[in-house]
């Protein structure tokens, strides 16, 4: 274990005053502080050398062995987890009293960060230390966790994660998997097949969800070992990307678990699902980011050796604009992510949790923070999914010809991708979920979103629209474009709410508009913010690069917040109401355009410079 991992062990246990809870999805509402901003800045020394521990492991051991895990020799998987688990990553959020380091959320996210980086690998590590062991460290009975976690944190077992079915992905509580409890009470019996189980041709567990007696209400989730009679794996998934992880179905057939290994209690399936592909979201994000930065940086580094018609295609104004958007989409991406992240380990603590404490007080105090930011989940969830393939993308045209061939690595970074957009739930799936997950919470009174929407109609009323004080302050016109944008997002909630009503949830075209321009907004003010911190901290002259990322996205997500308002607008109200509601847009998303060119061209030189992601 290394010396890194242990610090940080210490470094992370339970400390000062509880802090307060800030509402999940009340950025649209309130005003949130820079300084009270978590960003990667904020990183401890100790959370830094178990990121440079994880990015070597990377480096050194996983990467020099991607061939060989495209070729399906999962016995390099289970080395490279064992490896993992000497080094302490496997077992960083598994409670210190069952064999791990309960290290905090934060920590789990910068080892996913550096897992992105991986390849395929990525997916074998996260379905192990994530969906394959969470829900056993939340919701597993005192016997299965000291039974499970020990092997798990070990690297002696890996787990997977069994939900989805040949006809139930999305709609997961549509699954057929059967359990019957045995005649002598002792067992689970179960029935059923699973489809697209990562991890399935070495897993030592699986973590099942079946219908009780068939009965939709009693959809459950158990722990079932890999060596249970009646338990068979399918043939490997002959798959797009990830070709280095093992993807079959898992079959069922009167396999036997004994009643201590239910999850929770029979009918908790869907909130076990559920709360644990939120934090695989975040998480995900986490992870595209890692891959990001890397895609990045071996495109810079073609670039620069490439040469056409004499010079090195860096020094083309084309190239630059891609490798400087490239850049963009991951440094806001990065700052969403780990805002996020800081938002939940502040709410796990006011909630009295610990990583480090395995209670079952803690975990439910850990879940509710979780749950807290399931709109943020969602967000980075798409967000970065999206960007991700973005950047794989301009990395292939970046390097031509030479991206359409197996030997460099542009090819298989375009085909890992792709997947990301699917699993922790379809980015469609997600987009449904966050305004649907606001609007919720507006209902039961969680979030004053729909009296902030009534004062805006007010506002749509009055003879004069409301301006703002001048501020020459750094980032000044920036943030007054986010406020702005942020009523842009409650006029639409607020008219499509009035006009659908409890139906609303039916409109998914609707939903969609709206999530675009929610999403939008989180990703400007994240990065708003943590320019602002930094600003604040070092100065305008050195925090210059961080000021053109944020005025570039700031400028060009306003510009797609106006498009996807007025296709909204159109699909909700017509005549005269749209009239009001356009006139109204216009004034909240005019802007003066800035020279993007220029500030595109800054940040591509600093990477250039660099010779890698250096941001």
């Amino acid at each position: 274990m290394s010396a890194a991992i242990e610090q940080e062990a210490n470094a992370t246990q339970p400390r000062g005053d509880k802090p307060s809870i800030v509402a999940g999805g009340s950025f649209l509402i309130d005003e949130t502080k820079a300084e009270n901003t978590f960003a990667p800045e904020d990183f401890t020394e100790e959370q830094r050398m178990i990121a440079d521990t994880a990015r070597q492991f990377v480096e050194t051991d996983v990467r020099a062995r991607i061939d060989e895990l495209e070729a399906h020799k999962w016995n390099v998987s289970r080395e490279l987890i064992n490896q993992a688990a000497e080094l302490g990553l496997i077992g960083a959020g598994v409670p210190e009293e069952y064999g791990g380091l309960g290290l905090d959320q934060t920590t789990g996210v910068i080892i996913a960060e550096e897992m992105g980086r991986g390849a395929s690998f990525g997916t074998t590590f996260g379905a192990n230390v994530g969906i394959g062991t969470l829900p056993i460290i939340y919701f597993g009975t005192d016997a299965a966790k000291a039974k499970y976690l020990p092997k798990l944190a070990s690297g002696e077992f890996c787990g997977a994660y069994a939900l989805s079915e040949a006809g139930s992905g999305s709609d997961a509580l549509g699954a057929k998997a059967s359990a019957r409890l045995s005649e002598d009470g002792t067992h689970y019996i179960l029935n059923g097949e699973k489809m697209w189980i990562s991890n399935a041709g070495f897993a030592d567990t699986f973590i099942v969800f079946a219908k009780v007696d068939g009965e939709r209400e009693k959809f459950s989730g158990f722990i079932v070992e890999a060596t249970a009679e009646g338990l068979t794996t399918g043939n490997e998934e002959h798959k797009l990307g990830i070709k280095g992880s093992s993807t079959r179905p898992l079959i069922l057939n009167d396999v036997k678990t004994p009643v201590e290994n239910v999850l929770g209690k029979v009918g908790d399936g869907a909130k076990i699902a559920f709360n644990i592909l939120n934090i695989g979201r975040f998480k995900l994000g986490a992870s595209c980011v890692g891959g990001m930065k890397l895609c990045i940086t071996e495109s810079v580094r073609y670039a620069n050796e490439r040469k056409q018609f004499g010079k090195s295609i860096s020094s083309f104004g084309a190239i630059k604009h891609k490798l400087a958007e490239m850049a963009i989409k991951t440094w806001i991406g990065e700052s969403m992510t780990y805002r996020t992240v800081g938002l939940i380990e502040s709410a796990i603590a006011a909630g009295g949790g610990s990583e480090a404490d395995g209670s079952p007080e803690s975990s439910k105090a850990k879940l509710r923070a979780i749950e807290e930011y399931a709109t943020e989940c969602s967000i980075i969830k798409v967000a970065l999914s999206e960007s991700a393939d973005y950047v794989s993308d301009e990395m292939v045209q970046i390097y031509g010809g030479y991206g359409y061939v197996a030997d460099y690595p542009a090819e298989r970074a375009y085909r890992d991708s792709r997947i990301n957009r699917i699993y922790e739930g379809t980015n469609e799936i997600n987009r449904m979920l966050i305004p649907g997950t606001l609007m919720k919470r507006a209902m039961k009174g969680q979030l004053a979103l729909m009296p902030a929407a009534q004062n805006l109609m007010g506002e749509l009323l009055s003879p004069s629209m409301p301006t703002f004080d001048e501020d020459d302050s750094p980032l000044a016109t920036e943030a007054k474009m986010v406020a702005n944008a942020k009523k842009v997002a409650l006029m639409v909630l607020g008219t499509a709410a009035q006009k659908y009503m409890a139906k609303l949830a039916e409109q998914q075209e609707v939903l969609m508009g709206a999530a675009d321009i929610i999403i939008e907004i989180y990703a400007m003010e994240s990065g708003l913010l943590r320019a602002q911190k930094m600003i604040a901290a070092n100065g305008e002259a050195k925090s210059e690069r961080y000021a053109s990322i944020v005025q570039v996205f700031i400028n060009d997500a306003m510009q797609r917040i106006d498009v996807a308002a007025k296709n909204t607008l159109a699909a909700i109200v017509e005549g005269d109401e749209l009239r009001t509601m356009l006139t109204a847009l216009k004034r909240f998303t005019k802007q003066t355009p800035v020279n993007t060119v220029a500030m595109r061209q800054r940040i591509a030189d600093g990477l250039i410079s660099a010779n890698k992601y250096a941001v």
